[in-house]
């Protein structure tokens, strides 16, 4: 794991002063109140996660490093994992959510509190706690929630909060059961008041009108003022929302997502973003990022700061192991520093996807298929590194065809059982740059 340090390690004289400079602070409520509770005697604080998917994204790992950053500082962080709001889901800002099924909405649940558990501390007096809605939210009947919550509420506040209005104009509209998302949240606020003494909540800064409703209900229900919280959005040099690719979001499930391709996601950011993701997602103090900040003026084609951003959020992410293990694979498919034969399975499949091939069926590319005995050529070519056989041949003849890194000497070469390695991969090379791999067939 990686060290997580609190303001004064990181080179700050509160807690406030590291989070703005990291610039995790977005928005809040009063300004005076929110830097008391900050740099004040430790608070009872929370974030809530809607299990709306079996794993969280980075997205998430803002508000959990907001959470270690308080939790480091002495405060008592309450993870909120809405068993009752994740049936519902949240406003988005074009259609209604998909209304997943209660028993998957449980089991995503307990992956989302396993997951939090790997990135606030389990020990001492400012443990993490957990909580899920449903708990008091699943006990109160319809009367009771109009009656005791509801009434607290005014529809044209309600109305105006950014998220509702602009999907009040849009031709899908809003249900009746995303508009009622703020009044149970604003709910969470107060039983987690009431019951754990929370006086400060965090979100993402497109939460603001859900979080402040708590903060309201609280002034009017309990004459009580308590703090709101918001870290930005962060986007990407084109405005896209940060971590959004292709294939979805940058999940924090080593399932979902391999800690080699999420290395390399953080490896491939350009030098003017670097030094903002560092600041973000790395407990890294003051002096260290703005020596590498210094470096990358200097010296951009090193790409220090990038190697180091990768290794601080895969370590923090998915452990030192893991990460050392991407770190391997992506030289050693290279014939750099560790033994192809010493990348574990999951590890090496991910370093090759972007070698597989086009399938002739108009089904989703794949890697090419190879038998123990086939020649080298043939599987070099079934790779999509030669045109032809003969192609193939003459780069042999010069030197040029590696097999897991070891030079193919014979042209008429065949595969044999140890040539494939772990996930019954060959990795076929041409020169120093070119990759391909074959994956045993059966």
């Amino acid at each position: 794991m990686v060290q997580v340090t609190d303001y004064r390690q990181a080179g700050f004289d509160s807690l406030s002063d590291e989070l703005q400079w990291r610039g995790l602070i977005a928005q809040h409520t009063d300004e005076t109140r929110l830097y008391e509770t900050l740099n004040g005697k430790p608070i009872s604080f929370y974030a809530g996660f809607d299990p709306t998917a079996p794993s969280l994204h980075i997205g998430n790992l803002v508000q959990l490093i907001n959470m270690r950053h308080l939790q480091a500082a002495g405060h008592r962080p309450y993870a909120l994992v809405g068993g009752a709001t994740g049936l519902i889901g949240d406003p988005r800002e074009s259609g209604e959510r998909t209304l997943n099924p209660a028993e998957t909405v449980e089991r995503w649940v307990e992956r989302l509190r396993d997951q939090i558990g790997r990135f606030l501390s389990s020990d001492g007096d400012n443990a993490v706690q957990y909580v899920n809605n449903l708990d008091w939210t699943g006990k109160m009947s319809v009367i009771d929630f109009l009656r005791d919550v509801g009434k607290n509420f005014r529809l044209g506040t309600m109305l105006n909060k950014d998220i509702v209005a602009r999907r009040l104009n849009s031709d899908e509209g809003i249900s009746f059961t995303e508009f009622s998302y703020q009044v149970l949240q604003g709910n969470d606020f107060l039983h987690l008041f009431d019951s754990h003494g929370c006086v400060l909540e965090l979100g993402g800064n497109d939460q603001w009108g859900n979080l402040v409703s708590g903060l309201d209900l609280i002034h009017k229900v309990r004459g009580e003022n308590v703090s709101v919280m918001t870290s930005p959005i962060i986007t990407d040099a084109q405005g896209k929302k940060f971590g959004k690719s292709e294939g979805g979001a940058i999940w924090l499930d080593a399932t979902m997502l391999s800690p080699y391709r999420f290395y390399q996601f953080w490896f491939n950011q350009p030098d003017d973003q670097v030094i903002r993701l560092l600041k973000y997602f790395t407990f890294l103090p003051k002096s260290e990022i703005e020596q590498l900040e210094a470096e990358v003026s200097e010296d951009p084609g090193a790409r220090h700061a990038q190697r180091t951003l990768a290794w601080e959020v895969t370590s923090f992410v998915h452990g030192e192991h893991a990460t050392q293990q991407a770190i391997d694979a992506a030289s050693a498919l290279f014939g750099r520093g560790a033994d192809l034969r010493e990348i574990d399975a999951d590890t090496l499949e991910a370093s090759l996807e972007g070698v597989r091939v086009p399938s002739t069926d108009g089904s989703e590319p794949d890697f090419a298929k190879a038998a123990t005995g086939e020649r080298i050529v043939e599987a070099a070519v079934s790779a999509g590194l030669f045109a032809s056989v003969s192609q193939a041949r003459k780069i042999i003849t010069s030197g040029g065809m590696y097999v897991n890194n070891a030079r193919v000497e014979d042209t008429d070469a065949e595969l044999g059982v140890k040539d494939f390695l772990q996930g019954g991969f060959a990795v076929i090379r041409r020169g120093k740059k070119t990759i391909g791999a074959v994956r045993l067939q059966g």
